[in-house]
């Protein structure tokens, strides 16, 4: 298998982002997560089907 399988970006506002990306095409996969007292995180697919994770440091 060749090619980038996952990819994560950090961000300051997992919910801004996702709002953002909604404005190009984006759409959430799933529901925005908090894991533990460390991060909030979600799934978003672009309009060409890309998946990407964004994490929010929390703390």
């Amino acid at each position: 298998m060749l090619g980038l399988r996952s990819v994560m970006f950090a961000v300051d506002d997992v919910d801004d982002s996702v709002a953002r990306l909604r404005d190009h095409g984006g759409e959430p996969v799933g529901e925005i997560a908090q894991y533990e007292d460390a991060y909030r995180l979600c799934y978003v697919r672009g309009p060409a089907g890309i998946i990407v994770a964004l994490a929010e440091p929390l703390g």
